[in-house]
């Protein structure tokens, strides 16, 4: 049931001559906010050391939040269809906020298990719901132009840690590195976020039924292999091989980058520890910025690129040329900071344009009908690759150690390791095929008389009034 008042899909109908370009800032205010989980690095230092947490544990916070950014994407998209985005996005506002409360009150309490279960579990449902929340949105206001479209709104999740990252840094260091001084940051993030992720609650719109850019017409699109004009629902989406392809390239990609940049901080610090170019905490802060600009970059970018060079060229990029700057990496250890850095950098501006990419691919090979739960459901890549990164890089990391490695000798494996799912993503990218006509959703009628099994889908129909 539709819930009632200011929250309302109805409530949220664009009037006559509303700007469609207000959409992107309204779904900024929400991505910027929760692209703080990318920042969760700086924490871990202090938590660490406050704790007696090691560097596995410590990372279980992020990585709950994780899986449950896919869980709650995957279970909720439906909802978040139905319901409209200005209700997701005030959903993922109360959740992600909670999370940083319970989990200031764990760190106060030295309750490390109230910290993971706020900012990972309460925080992680507020992370997937806010991240589909603008998606479907999006797409809809920008049919012309659907991967430059969704990579501003999805660049603020990756940029989230751009501010985050100076900006608990700062934090820590004046309240301290203590359990207390963690409370604090934790705090002052939780009711700083709620503040601004009501501005995307407040502006957000949708298009009235039927709405297209002036002066576009579907026809004229240059029609490409993979670009459907069919529409495929959520259930009969999970059940093609593309979905499941694409799943494959999703989680392999992701589980190559994020696992590095959970440990971006103390990766830094570790591959250039005992030479000239050692970095200090700020500066390993700042490499986390860094990534976040370029993961931010690379959102916009590549997905904008991606209009024009098609989806499966542009993941051909992401796989194929990742994989060899892992390899630069892998070879060259701690030799050279400046190149360490830059291929950093280009590693993850493909790992946020792969994320910006893959509601416009789903879009091409879907149609509209339901991409936004179709990309929830897809989602659940993000919720493995969320576990076996950060597990990979740490387990491999700690397991190095305590064999008496230090420096980049703690990461050459699993650096190997991620080469290696790159080039599985690769090969299942190469894989992606157009859609079987079976799977595709029967054309609207003028009376459409929905089936027992439709009436029972909690799924809308594009073909009744919503």
């Amino acid at each position: 049931m539709t819930p009632p008042g200011f929250f309302a899909r109805s409530r949220t109908l664009a009037p006559p001559g509303w700007s469609r370009w207000l959409v992107p800032p309204a779904a900024l205010s929400v991505h910027l906010s929760i692209g703080q989980a990318y920042a969760w690095s700086v924490f871990k230092p202090s938590l660490e050391s406050s704790l007696g947490l090691s560097g596995t544990a410590s990372a279980l916070p992020f990585q709950l939040g994780i899986v449950m950014l896919g869980l709650s994407a995957a279970f909720g998209g439906t909802l978040v269809e139905r319901r409209g985005p200005r209700w997701a996005m005030a959903v993922s506002s109360g959740c992600f906020s909670s999370g940083f409360l319970l989990a200031a009150l764990g760190a106060y309490t030295e309750q490390f298990w109230l910290v993971v279960f706020g900012y990972g579990f309460v925080g992680g449902i507020g992370l997937g719901i806010g991240y589909i929340s603008p998606v479907s949105t999006l797409i809809k206001w920008f049919p012309d132009r659907p991967g430059m479209a969704t990579g501003i709104a999805i660049m603020g999740f990756g940029g989230g840690a751009l501010i985050a990252s100076p900006w608990s840094a700062q934090m820590l260091e004046s309240f301290g590195e203590s359990s207390r001084g963690i409370a604090a940051a934790f705090l002052v993030h939780g009711v700083a976020y709620a503040g601004f992720m009501a501005l995307g609650v407040l502006l957000v719109r949708v298009p009235p039924e039927g709405w297209r850019p002036a002066g576009w017409e579907p026809t004229r699109q240059e029609r490409a292999p993979l670009v459907t004009t069919a529409q495929v629902s959520a259930r009969s989406a999970v059940r093609t091989p593309q979905f499941w392809c694409l799943w494959v390239v999703l989680c392999m990609n992701v589980t190559a980058g994020i696992g590095i940049l959970e440990k971006a901080a103390p990766m830094i610090t570790d591959f250039f520890a005992g030479t000239s170019a050692s970095v200090g905490a700020s500066a390993a802060a700042g490499f986390v910025a860094l990534l976040s600009l370029a993961n931010m970059a690379g959102r916009l970018l590549w997905s904008s690129a991606s209009d024009v060079i098609g989806r499966k060229n542009v993941y051909r990029v992401y796989l194929g040329v990742g994989a060899l700057m892992y390899l630069v990496i892998r070879q060259t250890g701690g030799a050279s900071k400046p190149l360490f850095v830059c291929c950093a950098l280009v590693i993850l501006s493909f790992y946020g344009g792969g994320f910006a990419t893959v509601p416009a691919y789903l879009k091409d090979l879907f149609g509209t009908y339901q991409v936004g739960a179709i990309h929830g459901r897809l989602l659940t890549a993000w919720s493995t690759a969320g576990v076996l990164g950060p597990l990979i890089v740490n387990r491999v990391a700690d397991s190095q150690k305590a064999a008496g490695h230090s420096g980049a000798g703690l990461y050459g494996l699993s650096l190997d390791i991620m080469i290696g799912l790159l080039v599985v993503g690769f090969v299942a990218n190469e894989l992606v095929r157009p859609v079987h006509p079976r799977h595709h959703e029967p054309e609207p009628h003028t009376t459409h008389h929905p089936t027992p099994k439709e009436a029972a889908d909690d799924t809308p129909d594009p073909r009744r009034p919503t």
